[in-house]
């Protein structure tokens, strides 16, 4: 759970930022944060810029396979399709979530936000076998109250009329 509430301080952390409420971290086997990551696709202007994938290019970068296949991914929401395939061909392990997608999907709806050009789907359907936990109802709904400011704030003027997560 502790990982878990780093990786919302992460994400409250990305919302003081400016961008979209999403943090992750990446811890190894022993229980070490190996690295962390908040949202940069405001800040840095690249929709690729998730937590999760920053984590991906990390691990790639600086661990052996069989280091990455014994880590474990903590983030505040359930991976976007874009970001499992990359967890997955990385070949990191475990994923835990604090959100699912499918949940996010319902707030923005219930918050009148138009929907992400990409489907958000379970992780394990880009992932088959992928072992992952989720969602952590302690957490979910200090998650809600984020992606709610997120959503109800003003967007800047490169980011009008683009939905959050898009």
């Amino acid at each position: 759970m502790r990982y878990l509430e780093r990786a919302v301080e992460l994400a409250a952390e990305a919302l003081r930022a400016g961008d979209e409420p999403f943090g992750s971290l990446l811890v190894g086997a022993d229980g070490r944060i190996l690295a962390e990551e908040r949202n940069r696709v405001r800040t840095l202007g690249d929709r690729t810029r998730h937590p999760e994938f920053e984590l991906v290019r990390w691990a790639t970068a600086r661990l052996t396979e069989r280091e990455r296949a014994a880590a474990t991914v903590f983030t505040s929401g359930e991976h976007c399709p874009m970001c499992a395939a990359a967890h997955g061909w990385a070949g990191l392990g475990t994923v835990v979530y604090a959100h699912s997608a499918a949940q996010l999907t319902r707030w923005l709806a219930d918050l009148g936000v138009p929907p992400s050009p990409v489907r958000c789907t379970p992780i394990q359907d880009v992932v088959p076998g992928l072992e992952v936990r989720g969602p952590a109802p302690a957490l979910t709904g200090r998650l809600h109250d984020l992606h709610r400011a997120f959503a109800t704030a003003r967007p800047s003027p490169a980011d009008e009329g683009r939905p959050p997560g898009a």
